[in-house]
């Protein structure tokens, strides 16, 4: 029988602003997994020369981060109420099993950010019309359906895939959409490592909670898998993402300047490393694996803005 981790950090520390709770309670930390396929839309956008609405791009930074929040506090609220999130289980903001917030605080939060985005969404509609509208609409349902009852499809073994296209894809893609009004089938192909990485992610917070999900009902890929599959499922989302540029290098879509990505080899293979040698059922020694795959996903997305910035500057 597992016992839940006694929380002793609010007798011993002064009493907590609202504002950190919250901040905690969205996960801030993890915004930049938003943030880079919305920038690496907007550069591919210079890349490519096309006029360019810049005065939109706030809008659409501030839209993702919104939506992200969002779904956060969304699947927070669910998975408590399933009862994947528990006191000893990792993946969660913890302001629930903390008692920093009550589940119906984080409900009408999230619902208060989707509103807040959806309403700042149309102005970009306004410009960009009904494509931009059903990319605002495919996001929004995306982030409420990922544990939001009836779809719930994080329980359904559907989270990775769903996850590497909404905040792959769709978001570079409709990122470029609202500054360009340029429908470029090329800048989805670019998009590619981006879902890699950001399900990689996903699949690293899945393979470290394989036992608590399957306790809770949760289906995931990285259950259905097994502990060894769920290794080189994540092995082939890492290893995937250079083998896009490579791919894409070869082929003429990127420059060889995209080359500069594979400096983010070294934390990359770490990071295999540490899924490689975790054994079954050994949670604490991967119980950062998510966010230090969240930092792969921010140092390749950086480096891949970084390439293309040096070909628009230099050329």
């Amino acid at each position: 029988m597992k016992e839940g981790r006694v929380n002793t950090e609010n007798s011993t520390t002064e009493p907590r602003s609202k504002l950190s709770i919250w901040v905690q309670a969205v996960r801030a930390f993890s915004f930049t997994a938003s943030m880079v396929p919305v920038i690496v839309g907007a550069v591919l956008a210079l890349y490519y020369e096309r006029t360019v609405k810049w005065e939109l791009l706030p809008v659409i930074l501030v839209c993702s981060i919104l939506f992200h929040a969002a779904t956060n506090l969304m699947s927070d609220y669910f998975d408590h109420a399933k009862g994947v999130d528990k006191d000893y289980t990792f993946g969660s903001s913890r302001v629930i099993q903390e008692g920093l917030l009550s589940p119906r605080s984080l409900l009408l939060g999230g619902w208060l950010l989707f509103g807040i985005a959806t309403i700042l969404g149309l102005l970009l509609i306004l410009v960009r019309g009904e494509t931009m509208f059903w990319i605002g609409v495919t996001g929004l349902i995306g982030g409420y359906a990922y544990t939001g009852k009836p779809i719930a499809y994080k329980y359904k073994a559907l989270g990775d895939i769903l996850v590497f296209m909404l905040m792959g894809p769709l978001m570079v893609f409709g990122s470029y959409f609202a500054l360009t009004g340029d429908a470029s089938q090329t800048v989805i192909i670019i998009s590619l490592p981006i879902g890699f990485l950001v399900t990689a992610i996903l699949h690293a917070n899945n393979h470290r909670d394989i036992i608590h999900d399957a306790e809770a009902g949760a289906r995931t890929i990285a259950g259905l898998l097994g502990h060894t599959g769920s290794k080189f499922f994540y092995y082939f989302l890492i290893l995937g993402a250079y083998s896009a540029i490579i791919y894409m290098v070869t082929d003429g879509i990127l420059s060889r300047w995209s080359f500069i990505v594979f400096l983010s080899l070294i934390p990359a293979f770490k990071l295999i490393r540490t899924i490689s040698s975790n054994g079954p059922g050994d949670t604490e020694s991967i119980a950062m694996i998510d966010v230090q795959t969240a930092q792969l996903h921010l140092l390749f997305g950086v480096l891949l803005i970084l390439s293309l910035l040096i070909i628009v500057f230099t050329a």
